[in-house]
């Protein structure tokens, strides 16, 4: 290359460069995920877990609205590995969510692979998880998404951020507690601790040296930022003696309100201000998390805490001080959830609008719950009776997942032997939902999905079931945020519920806790062309095949369509 033409390669660059920046495009932001065995203590109980880095949590990924985010990731554990970005839309960037066997076949040992997306319209928390069987008991970690530079955020800035993340600790391999259940038809085994930023805490066994600390100076605001990667619990979170208020939920501001606890499900973030109390308060303060259970299995009955401090004025005598512990609902408390999710709340205005489809182009109609399998001959069965196993389904299709990745074949248009696109848009035998549930409770299996054209708005009402016992359902759509237009106990109705919908503020997420014994309404435009998986974020229902796929086409302009896959987009 001639040096004028170098010059002028510089330059051209160069002024590229800054044309983006004066355009508010957004810088690339390089991380390098290492998958690695690393040896970790809890509760007195040394194990080898599946680690980013050998950190646990998983490190941060920090970027600003706009921004391109670019992460390799090299297997270097026997298990095959992908990770999910969840909650980030993966506009055109569908080889990038994660999903295994549905956007990407998995990372196997010693391959690698580059996740590459631009973080668009969105600004907040959300966070990275594995998305293959039950590795996302340890690999998880937040994702922080700032404001583009010089934008504020609609409330007061904060003194200080902080990420809190809930987990799940198995003091046995969680792989190993999934397969057992899956071969036996039965219900895993519970989790032994919940934990706080990978910290069990002092409620704990042997786990008093293990506790989170958020230290706090009089008078400053901070923000908190709350992501619940535990694998199978609702959590309910409280501070003794502290009021919290809910500025962001899913990386989508709402209007502020006021609140002693929260309510997070599995896959949901929420970000509070925490205003620290204007003097030394003389006493420290439980920070704590347990679980809302509305199934009828087992779960994990524990209490995970961390402790608020304030800074001590200088000079003052140390002493022990009282610690003011928090008053959480009861377990089963489902009136507090419903009475929570109904404060949340679009911002709705002019830098924040609410775009929700006014016109509905396609209506579908979801049963979401539990179900049963055949013990195969031979065998004893540990389901709801011997002869059965555990299963879960949406619209009674219990969703098997295929050998190789459905985006590879929706995208070279060989779906034959991978999947079919005749998934029932409404229950094929409909029945009284939550009431007296039938006696015949067998799901079907397979592979199916819902086709969308580009651009569709669709409406869908999703149902809870009382087959094996009525239980609130942690829905996540990969793809797209949705607006949540109503809920309601019982049956939805047809007639009576559409009318009371909110089509002018209603909560924008990628999460919704379907009520327990209960029904949700949502509303999203299909405009991103892909394969994008919809599930329970309850990993053992995940698991029983509680997940479907829906399939969008592409558009016909140019920026409609899903580009050609990476070159090294892994193999099956």
């Amino acid at each position: 290359m001639g040096a004028s033409f170098k010059v002028l390669f510089l330059v051209l660059n160069f002024l590229w460069f800054f044309s983006e920046i004066a355009n508010g495009a957004g810088m690339t932001r390089h991380y390098k995920f290492n998958i690695k065995l690393q040896n970790v203590t809890r509760l007195c109980h040394t194990k080898s877990i599946v680690s980013v880095n050998g950190k646990f949590p998983g490190p941060p990924i920090v970027a600003r609205e706009g921004d391109r985010v670019v992460v390799k990731m090299v297997n270097h554990v026997q298990n095959n590995v992908t990770i999910h970005w969840h909650g980030i839309r993966q506009l055109r960037s569908g080889w990038a969510d994660g999903p295994a066997y549905v956007t990407q076949c998995p990372i196997q040992t010693g391959q690698s692979y580059v996740y590459n997306f631009t973080i668009t319209g969105q600004r907040g928390t959300l966070f990275w998880h594995a998305h293959i069987s039950w590795l996302r008991s340890t690999l998880y970690g937040p994702i922080i998404i700032l404001p583009k530079k010089n934008v504020p955020y609609p409330f007061p800035k904060p003194h200080k951020e902080v990420p809190i993340i809930f987990g799940e600790w198995w003091n046995a391999d969680p792989e190993a507690v999934i397969a057992q259940a899956l071969q036996n038809g039965g219900g895993p085994n519970v989790s032994d601790a919940y934990t706080i930023n990978g910290l069990p805490g002092p409620l704990y066994n042997c786990s008093a040296k293990d506790t989170f600390k958020l230290k706090v100076k009089p008078g400053k605001t901070y923000l908190l930022r709350m992501i619940n990667a535990a694998l199978n619990d609702e959590l309910f979170f409280s501070i003794a003696n502290h009021t919290l208020t809910v500025v962001d939920v899913d990386a989508i501001y709402v209007k502020p309100f006021k609140t002693d606890t929260i309510l997070i499900t599995p896959g949901q973030t929420t970000n509070l201000l925490l205003k620290a109390k204007p003097h030394f308060p003389n006493a420290t303060f439980l920070m704590a998390a347990r679980p809302y259970a509305t199934g009828q299995g087992t779960f994990d009955n524990s209490t995970v805490a961390g402790i608020l401090q304030y800074e001590q004025p200088p000079k003052s005598p140390f002493r022990n001080l009282p610690l003011f512990k928090p008053t959480l609902p009861s377990l089963n408390d489902t009136s507090f959830a419903a009475n929570f999710t109904g404060k949340l709340r679009s911002l709705a205005n002019a830098r924040f609008p609410a775009n929700i489809p006014q016109k509905v182009d396609k209506r579908f109609f979801f049963t979401v719950g539990l179900g049963t399998n055949p013990c195969p001959q031979n065998q004893t069965c540990q389901g709801p009776n011997n002869s059965t196993k555990f299963s879960a389904a949406v619209n009674n299709v219990s969703f098997v997942l295929p050998t190789t990745a459905m985006l590879q074949a929706h995208f070279f248009q060989q779906s034959k032997g991978v999947y079919t696109t005749d998934f029932p848009t409404t229950p094929i035998f409909p029945f009284n939902y939550t009431g007296t549930p039938p006696n015949n409770t067998m799901v079907s299996n397979g592979t199916k999905a819902v086709v969308l054209p580009f651009n569709t708005s669709v409406e869908l009402v999703l149902q809870d079931t009382s087959i094996l016992g009525i239980e609130s359902h942690p829905l996540h759509l990969h793809g797209f945020n949705f607006f949540v237009v109503g809920q309601g106990f019982g049956n939805f109705d047809t007639n009576k519920d559409p009318p009371k919908f909110n089509l002018v503020d209603p909560v924008e997420r990628n999460t919704v806790g379907v009520p327990s014994g209960g029904w949700v309404a949502i509303r999203f435009q299909a405009d991103n062309p892909g394969v994008w998986f919809m599930h329970c974020h309850l990993e053992v229902h995940t698991s029983w095949g509680l997940r479907m796929a829906w399939i969008v086409m592409d558009g016909k302009l140019p920026n409609q369509k899903l580009p050609p896959p990476p070159s090294d987009l892994p193999k099956c």
